[in-house]
C-alpha cells in the first residue's frame, strides 16, 4: 500500500518513478540470483544500467530539500518520501526542471526562457506528430493559431514546421488570435488537433500551449500524460521538421483567417435585432489581449456604441496580470461609473474568460454571473436543460437547476472535465468561477467574446438591471457567500493544510454545518 503512494524513490544519486522502478528491481534480482546462489543482492550501478538499456526517459533533477538526500530504509522513510513529493509538487515554477513538459488543467505553461523554450515547442509538437501518424489522421491536419504573447508567433511558426516535417497539413490563422476561435475552428476543420500558443491569464513572463481534440474540446488527463511523457524522452535528433518558407511553399501550412465563420457562429447565436433596438453603451477593457476585434466586429453589427481600453498590443500587458479579476479593473469601473454606460465588460489575454461592470460600476462575480445565464437562457429565452460546474463554482447554480426541475453535475477543476459532462449530459450551460462559460449548441470550450455578446442580448431584451435580475434569482433560492482569499505560504505550510484537512474532521464553521468536504 505504501508503494503506491510513493511516485518517486531516490536511490542513490537517482530519482526513479515508481512504475518503472519496480520492473527492472525483478529483472536485477533475477538476473543475480541467476549468476550465483546468493539472495538475489545486486549493486545500484546495476539498477541504473537497465534503467538506462530499458530507454527509460531520462532528466536532470534539482534537489529542492535536504530530506531528499535521504534514502528509503523503514516505513518511517517512506511516509517522509510522500511529503518531500507533495513538497516539491507545490514549490513555485520558476524551481521545477527547465526540459520536463506537464500539463496542467488547461494545457502546458511554464516560464519563457526556462520551461518555455522553442526546443521544447518542437518536442512537444513532435509528440503530438507522432501521434497523428499512430492513428494515420494525417489527412485532417491541424489548426495552429497564436495569441500576442512574447514569442507566441514564432513559436506557432515553429510548430507548423514540425508538423510539416512529418508530412501533417497546417492551417495557419493569420495573425493574433482569440482562443475560442481556434477551438471553433478545429471543430469546424475536424482537425486532429487544434494548437494555440498562450498563457491564457497569467502574467507576462508565463507562455504555454493550449491542445485541443478533434470536437474542440480539451484532451483528458490520460491522454496528456502520454504525450507528455513521450515529448519528455524525445531528442533533438528525433525531431523532424521543415523550413517555415519551404512548407509554405509546399502547401503543407496554408495561411488562413476564420474571423469571419467564428464571427458568423457567434452572431446565430445571439439575438442581433434585440441589442439594436436597445441603444447601448458599453465599454470593454481588452487587458492588451486578443477579444477586441471579433467582439467589437459583433457588437458593432449590432449598434452598440463600444468603446475599448487597453487595447494595443503589449507583451508585457501594461504592467500586469491580464486576469479579469476585480482588482485589475479599477480604471474600467471608473469610466463605467463616471461615462454613464449601460454595461463594463473585461476579457482575458486570449479571452476564454470575462468579468463584467453593472451601470452603477459595480463588479458582478463569476459566480453571480453564471447564475445571471442560466436564469436568462432558461426563462427569457426559454430553453432547457441542466448545468454543468466545477467544484470551485457556486452551489447556488445547483438550487437554481433543482429550482427549474433540471439536472446539475459536478466536476474536478479544468474545463475538459466540464466539456467532457457537456457531452455526456447535454447540459444547457457549462462553467466555473474563473469566468469561463459555454452553452450547448457552441464551442466545447470557454469562450468570453460569446459570453460578452451573450450578456449585451441579455440587457437588451430584458430591458432589467442586472441587480434587478439578481434579486428576482435570489428570492426564488436564496443566496450564499463565498469568497478566495490568496494568502502567501510555503510549500510546507501548504502541505501540513492539506494532511490536516484529511484527517481532521469538520463538523462546523462559523457556527455553520459543513455538509461535505472535497478533495478533486
Amino acid at each position: 500500500m505504501a508503494e503506491q503512494e510513493v511516485r518517486e524513490l531516490n536511490i542513490g544519486a537517482y530519482v526513479v518513478e515508481s512504475t518503472a522502478l519496480w520492473p527492472v528491481l525483478q529483472r536485477v534480482v533475477a538476473a543475480a540470483k541467476a549468476m550465483s546462489d546468493t539472495q538475489g543482492l545486486a549493486h545500484f550501478t546495476a539498477i541504473v544500467k537497465e534503467l538506462a538499456h530499458s530507454h527509460a526517459p531520462i532528466a536532470s533533477y534539482q534537489a529542492l530539500d535536504q530530506d531528499e538526500l535521504l534514502g528509503i530504509n523503514t516505513p518511517d522513510d517512506l511516509t517522509q518520501a510522500a511529503d518531500i513529493l507533495q513538497k516539491r509538487q507545490l514549490q513555485p515554477k520558476r524551481v521545477e526542471e527547465q526540459n520536463i513538459i506537464r500539463f496542467g488543467t488547461g494545457g502546458w505553461r511554464a516560464l519563457i526562457g526556462e520551461g518555455f523554450t522553442l526546443d521544447n515547442v518542437r518536442r512537444l509538437c513532435q509528440a503530438l506528430a507522432n501521434e497523428v501518424v499512430r492513428q494515420n489522421r494525417e489527412p485532417d491536419g491541424v489548426v495552429i493559431g497564436y495569441d500576442r504573447r512574447f514569442l507566441s508567433d514564432v513559436s506557432a511558426q515553429v510548430a507548423a514546421e514540425v508538423f510539416a516535417g512529418n508530412n501533417i497539413p497546417v492551417k495557419f490563422q493569420q495573425g493574433d488570435t482569440p482562443t475560442p476561435l481556434i477551438t471553433y475552428a478545429t471543430a469546424k476543420e475536424a482537425a486532429a488537433y487544434g494548437l494555440i500558443f498562450t498563457a491564457s491569464h497569467n502574467p507576462p513572463q508565463w507562455n504555454g500551449l493550449k491542445v485541443f481534440a478533434t470536437d474542440g474540446s480539451l484532451p483528458l488527463d490520460e491522454e496528456t500524460r502520454a504525450i507528455e511523457n513521450e515529448a519528455n524522452g524525445l531528442t533533438a535528433k528525433e525531431i523532424v521538421k521543415v523550413e517555415w518558407e519551404i512548407a509554405k511553399e509546399s502547401g503543407l501550412v496554408q495561411e488562413v483567417d476564420y474571423t469571419n465563420a467564428y464571427v458568423d457562429a457567434v452572431e446565430a447565436l445571439i439575438d442581433l435585432q434585440a441589442i439594436r433596438g436597445a441603444g447601448l453603451r458599453v465599454v470593454l477593457d481588452a487587458m492588451h489581449g486578443v477579444g477586441q476585434v471579433t467582439l467589437d466586429i459583433i457588437l458593432t453589427e449590432a449598434r452598440c456604441r463600444v468603446d475599448t481600453i487597453h487595447a494595443r498590443h503589449d507583451p508585457l500587458f501594461g504592467g500586469r496580470s491580464p486576469a479579469p479579476d476585480a482588482q485589475q479593473l479599477n480604471q474600467l469601473i471608473n469610466i463605467v461609473r463616471e461615462g454613464n454606460y449601460h454595461l463594463g465588460l473585461a476579457m482575458d489575454g486570449d479571452a476564454d474568460r470575462i468579468a463584467i461592470i453593472d451601470k452603477n460600476g459595480t463588479y458582478i462575480t463569476t459566480n453571480e454571473l453564471l447564475l445571471l445565464v442560466y436564469y436568462y437562457l432558461h426563462e427569457i429565452r426559454g430553453e432547457r436543460g441542466g448545468i454543468t460546474r466545477n467544484l470551485a463554482t457556486t452551489h447556488l447554480l445547483d438550487r437554481l437547476a433543482a429550482h427549474f426541475g433540471e439536472p446539475y453535475y459536478e466536476v474536478p477543476v479544468g474545463f475538459k472535465h466540464i466539456a467532457a459532462s457537456m457531452k455526456a449530459h447535454n447540459v444547457l450551460l457549462a462553467g466555473e468561477s474563473s469566468g469561463g462559460l459555454t452553452i450547448r449548441g457552441h464551442i466545447l470550450g470557454k469562450d468570453g467574446i460569446f459570453a460578452c455578446a451573450l450578456v449585451v442580448e441579455m440587457l437588451a431584451r430584458t430591458g432589467r438591471s442586472i441587480a434587478e435580475m439578481l434579486d428576482t434569482i435570489h428570492q426564488r433560492i436564496g443566496n450564499l457567500v463565498g469568497r478566495e482569499v490568496n494568502l502567501p505560504a510555503t510549500p510546507e505550510m501548504k502541505m501540513l493544510v492539506q494532511r490536516k484537512l484529511a484527517t481532521v474532521s469538520l463538523e462546523e464553521i462559523a457556527n455553520c454545518p459543513v455538509e461535505r468536504v472535497s478533495f478533486q
